[in-house]
């Protein structure tokens, strides 16, 4: 009995607040946790609706997973580090009760003071060993969460994999459509083509062969003085008859061609590049052969030519076929062209 006081007298040893600090630096560690924890998920599935922005965001939540993951096992190590001072405590409250126990073979007087204090540090011994047991339990709690981010980071890697994997498909695809799609093109030109050469093949049998009506390359070319007097954009009655036969064969050809083509007929006037007057209706040539590739199309129009098939356009004197400074040249260019192509 005396050697039972003694060794409640040999445990007050006041190691209680430590533990109190340990405990709350863990609990606070865990809850810190868990709110992160709870704002990744929802940050996350907030942030996968998206395709390309889901995969950056997808990045960027792992990155902050990883860190999660650091930190995690950094808090995992301070756990087991507490374990190991909690451990470390409990074999200084063994040591201090063995030397109790040698202070009562010293003498009788203190026995009852070395048996008190071996109650207490008794009692401060169990509530240690139950601190222990709960930081074991949250330490086991922590890993079970560890694995969670795991399964979790898995997720969003398939996630993103599947994600790349559609990518690839889309991008095929694309790929697939342009070239069906340049395909497509290539026979509507080389149909556009054989309209062409059968519209031009229609219009030398109609006109004739005419020194002032040739053709250049895929253009029909017209003088101008076929249709116009100098300096003027009012039709000739000589010029209207030749645009007759024009506009039956455009009628004709609107009537053959697929609707689906885009074709036009664009008319565009040129002018030699001797300077106007300045006095007359048109101050410069550029006004002058938009006016004349107008007159034509307007021409067109009143004979029965769908207007959404032409287009008028005016170069004035910049795109000359002939560069010489004589009448010949300047008569040359000084004409009306028409060319099927496309809108």
């Amino acid at each position: 009995m005396a050697l039972s006081r003694a060794r409640r007298s040999e445990r007050r040893l006041d190691y209680w607040p430590g533990f109190v600090d340990a405990l709350s630096t863990l609990v606070l560690s865990i809850i810190f946790i868990l709110t992160v924890f709870v704002l990744g998920q929802f940050f996350l599935s907030q942030e996968i609706s998206g395709r390309d922005t889901a995969l950056q965001r997808l990045n960027r939540q792992i990155l902050e997973l990883n860190e999660l993951l650091a930190l995690e096992r950094a808090n995992r190590q301070d756990a087991e580090d507490n374990l190991a001072a909690l451990q470390s405590t409990l074999q200084t409250a063994e040591a201090d009760r063995l030397r109790l126990q040698g202070l009562l073979s010293s003498g009788s007087a203190t026995s009852t003071a070395a048996n008190t204090r071996i109650g207490q540090l008794a009692a401060e011994i169990d509530k240690e060993k139950a601190i222990s047991a709960r930081a074991l339990t949250q330490v086991e709690l922590l890993n079970q969460q560890l694995a969670a981010l795991r399964r979790q980071l898995a997720a969003l890697e398939d996630a993103l994999a599947a994600s790349e994997a559609r990518d690839k498909e889309s991008q095929a695809r694309v790929a697939d459509l342009g070239s069906r799609l340049n395909v497509a093109l290539a026979q509507r030109v080389q149909e556009l083509a054989r309209f062409r050469s059968d519209f031009f093949g229609r219009l030398r049998q109609i006109l004739g062969e005419r020194p002032d009506i040739r053709v250049v390359g895929d253009r029909f070319v017209f003088q101008s003085e076929v249709f116009f007097d100098a300096g003027s954009a009012a039709l000739l009655p000589a010029g209207a008859a030749e645009l007759d036969k024009v506009a039956t064969a455009l009628v004709d050809l609107d009537k053959e061609i697929p609707a689906d083509i885009p074709w036009i007929i664009r008319v565009d006037g040129h002018t030699d590049k001797r300077p106007l007057s300045g006095f007359g209706e048109f101050k410069s040539n550029w006004a002058l052969s938009a006016a004349r590739a107008i007159a034509v199309v307007q021409y067109f129009v009143s004979k029965g030519v769908p207007p959404q098939r032409l287009l008028a356009a005016g170069f004035g004197e910049y795109q000359p076929i002939e560069l010489g400074d004589n009448d010949d040249a300047y008569r040359r260019n000084r004409r009306i062209e028409l060319k099927l192509t496309e809108r």
